[in-house]
């Protein structure tokens, strides 16, 4: 009876003992997310002015810390805070995708000469691999944009994927059609590169959100890109007109495309114009007599 009162004594100071230890020397779980949120809050971002002292992955770390930052502000920030905190992020990356892009400017310049156009892949060296890869970790991808040129762009849901219902209304509508529109390159090499269909229909969401949101702070935005899209959409591009200069022929698909926008959309300014350019088309008026009477300004 004894010897096992006294095990069963050496049994509970042992554990106390151990206890004891875990106390002092042990890491919960909480004790590891403080050291890592002191450790985030002691990093210092690379400053946006461009330096060549900072490699690419300095600046990738900084646009890791802002996107942190930004979520954390995001959810104790009301939606009209969180417009302004877009606005800032949104100028912030900008300003480091220009410090990525000086800085890999010979890979840009190189990246085109990659694509192997018998088995129409990419075949990048391993160093260029592994910059692809390090610009993941920012939301970023090299994105070929024509005649030649390679550019540093963010991942086309980027924005959305943190301001996302995070922001009033008309900035999420807008950050949304972002998100969509860059899925995919608009033009190349001086022509058009989406379809008719789907450069009209963005033109209406544009004009939309005008008459939607006259008061917001994006509207200016709203109208450059709606003029554009317009402008697009009624003459073309060099390599893509909508009509043939010389005898004013419109292209078949592009009346076609003409009449599904006046049928869908009747009372959009985008269907009013696309029904004038026919008719001053079809008259064989000059040149200038259409661009005047039109009147749109491409930025």
């Amino acid at each position: 009876m004894r010897v096992l009162t006294i095990s069963i004594l050496f049994v509970f100071l042992f554990g106390c003992k151990k206890k004891e230890s875990e106390v002092f020397t042990g890491k919960s779980a909480n004790d590891t997310i403080l050291e890592t949120q002191v450790k985030n809050d002691l990093y210092k971002p690379k400053d946006t002015a461009c330096s060549s002292e900072n490699k690419p992955e300095d600046y990738i770390k900084s646009l890791q810390w802002y996107q942190s930052k930004a979520i954390r502000e995001i959810a104790e920030n009301t939606p009209e805070e969180n417009n302004k905190l877009y606005e800032e992020y949104f100028e912030i990356r900008n300003k480091y995708i220009n410090c990525l892009s000086n800085q890999l400017g010979d890979i840009l310049d190189r990246y085109v000469n990659y694509y192997n156009s018998e088995t129409k892949q990419l075949e990048l060296p391993e160093n260029v691999k592994k910059i692809s890869n390090e610009l993941k970790k920012g939301s970023l991808e090299f994105r070929e944009v024509g005649e030649g040129y390679t550019e540093i762009w963010s991942v086309p849901d980027h924005y959305y994927s943190i301001f996302g219902n995070k922001v009033t209304p008309d900035y999420n509508i807008y950050i949304d059609q972002l998100s969509k529109e860059d899925e995919k390159l608009y033009a190349a090499d001086a022509g058009l590169v989406i379809s008719w269909k789907e450069l009209g229909e963005r033109t209406v969401f544009w004009e939309n959100f005008i008459r939607k949101y006259p008061d917001s702070f994006l509207v200016s935005r709203a109208k450059e890109m709606y003029n554009n899209y317009l402008y697009d959409y009624l003459f073309g591009m060099e390599n893509t007109p909508t009509y043939d200069y010389s005898d004013k022929t419109i292209y078949p698909e592009n009346r076609e495309e003409f009449r599904r926008i006046i049928k869908k959309y009747p009372n959009s300014d985008v269907a009013k114009k696309s029904k004038e350019l026919m008719d001053l088309l079809d008259a064989k008026i000059s040149e200038e007599e259409i661009r005047n009477r039109i009147n749109i300004e491409r930025k």
